[in-house]
């Protein structure tokens, strides 16, 4: 089956470790500048794209002089912190060679847990990529409360194709792709071209006892699939240090393993926005609010709110009431209790008398939004 990738316009790419050393003795310059070129391809074509990277131990343990990976926690911590400068500066120096400027996003999976820090962060990476800059995402080793594992960096991007509701996540890995056995002992083990991402024999084949990477790196990849089809995005897992690999993907070329997300990005978006959270509190709207909400699926803006009940901070799930108290649906809010009680009911021009320049209007944004309908 012929893959139309053309249309995916937003691309989450993460490279793991053992791709961007040299067997884990700092970083592999040459391997890097190949994917920042193929990169700026993409770029030119108007493809917007974030990068998740690993590397960052290796490439401190180069600079420290270290030959051998620390046990240590806070030794880990360390390297990481000096190796993260130096991952940064390598990938900036190759891109600015395409005349596009990258920049340095150290997430952990708690900042894409708490909601305000999760639209917060979203905030950040849909202006950087409204610039045309190239954010470079990493999990912030240098502060990681747990050890730093192999592999957490395939959740990671698979959050950030959530948060940014990516068309495509592409998992650059040492391996071809997903096999049906482990091929390291299986002659006749062969490689699955598509599958259907949250398929539980996927996690057999993947995991298992004996199977390759079964300690944690291909699983990894495979549940990491399954929570980007959340939201509605494709994943790709390909062999990263094939010739030009992000460039036959894009030409729709059958390499690696593609993950068929299954739902309709949009109806995904709102099935995964819908069971997040428990409502944490009430907006009343008034009748031409509602009729807005249900016929033009427009944002939820102040002059259609007559009263707020809750303790809520920006971030959380609220519900949305009709005049008869009837729930007409609910959504994330960009403004904490006390911030939507100041705006209840004032139209745009009262907002910027009120607040001056104004970067946010809505109290729901559309996105963000979900018909009741759409989840009762």
């Amino acid at each position: 089956m012929s893959r139309d990738l053309k249309t995916a316009q937003r691309w989450v790419i993460k490279i793991g470790s053992s791709l961007l050393t040299n067997n884990g003795q700092g970083l592999d310059l040459a391997a890097i500048e190949a994917w920042v070129t193929q990169i700026l391809v993409l770029r030119r074509h108007g493809i917007e794209l974030v990068l998740v990277s690993s590397g960052a131990v290796a490439a401190g343990m180069e600079r420290l002089g270290w030959s051998t990976r620390p046990t240590s926690l806070h030794q880990l911590q360390a390297a990481a912190s000096v190796g993260q400068a130096a991952l940064i500066q390598v990938y900036e120096d190759f891109l600015r060679r395409g005349n596009v400027h990258g920049s340095q996003v150290l997430l952990t999976h708690e900042d894409l847990q708490d909601r305000q820090r999760y639209l917060n962060a979203r905030s950040t990476l849909r202006i950087l990529l409204e610039m045309g800059v190239v954010p470079i995402i990493n999990e912030n080793d240098a502060i990681a409360s747990a050890e730093i594992r192999f592999g957490d960096n395939d959740t990671l991007a698979a959050m950030v194709a959530n948060l940014l509701e990516a068309d495509l996540l592409v998992i650059l890995t040492d391996q071809a792709g997903l096999y049906d056995r482990d091929p390291r002992h299986d002659p006749h083990a062969g490689l699955l071209s598509e599958v259907q991402a949250g398929d539980p024999e996927l996690l057999r084949m993947a995991g298992g006892a004996g199977t390759m990477l079964g300690s944690g790196g291909m699983i990894t990849k495979v549940r990491a699939a399954s929570r980007a089809a959340q939201s509605g995005a494709a994943t790709l897992i390909a062999p990263g240090s094939a010739d030009n690999i992000l460039l036959r993907i894009w030409s729709g070329e059958e390499v690696g393993t593609y993950f068929r997300p299954g739902v309709a990005k949009l109806a995904a978006r709102k099935r995964w926005l819908a069971g997040q959270l428990r409502p944490s509190g009430t907006l009343h709207l008034d009748a031409g609010a509602v009729r807005v909400l249900r016929e033009k699926g427009s944002s939820l803006l102040p002059v259609g709110i007559t009263a707020s009940e809750g303790d809520f901070q920006r971030g959380d799930l609220v519900r949305c009431v009709d005049p008869e108290g009837h729930e007409v649906a609910r959504g994330l809010v960009n403004f904490a209790q006390h911030e939507v009680l100041l705006r209840l009911g004032k139209g745009s021009k009262a907002l910027c008398a009120l607040f001056g320049d104004v970067d946010e209007f809505e109290i729901i944004h559309r996105d963000n939004l979900v018909l009741s309908s759409d989840h009762g």
